[in-house]
């Protein structure tokens, strides 16, 4: 029984095929002005893709940068704060930092307040700017 249902399936999968490949003949025979059109158009869109790749390659910076350790002893800013220091620049919240750290948001909030006092600045986009001028991120 098994093996009929499967002759039969596989007789109807070949036709199937056999169907789609006589209208996509008849179809490529009234239309070949589209398919050139066509294979053109994608040729172009792999040429862009390829360009855009070389062009706008960026190489990742975060393996040769090295924070300052200066002044980061300057402004008693401990490596765990330096951290999230880190994560903030990257743009994550309180929650992501959390997670990766393997916090509780309220540490993570402490750490924050701490660093805006540090750093003397009100808000996040401050801190991050200042970190970056003293080459505590980069």
């Amino acid at each position: 029984m098994l093996r009929t249902v499967l002759i039969y399936g596989i007789a109807l999968a070949a036709g199937a095929v056999l169907l789609q490949w006589l209208e996509y003949q008849i179809w490529a025979r009234a239309h070949p002005g589209m398919i050139y059109v066509a294979l053109i158009a994608a040729a172009f869109l792999g040429l862009g893709i390829w360009v855009g790749r070389r062009l706008f390659r960026s190489e990742p910076r975060a393996s040769e940068f090295t924070p300052n350790g200066r002044a980061q002893a300057s402004l008693g800013i401990t490596d765990r704060e330096r951290q999230v220091l880190q994560l903030l620049a990257d743009g994550r919240s309180n929650k992501e930092i959390a997670a990766r750290l393997g916090l509780s948001p309220n540490t993570v909030k402490t750490h924050v307040a701490r660093l805006f006092e540090k750093l003397r600045v009100a808000r996040r986009t401050e801190a991050i700017g200042l970190a970056r001028e003293l080459g505590l991120v980069p």
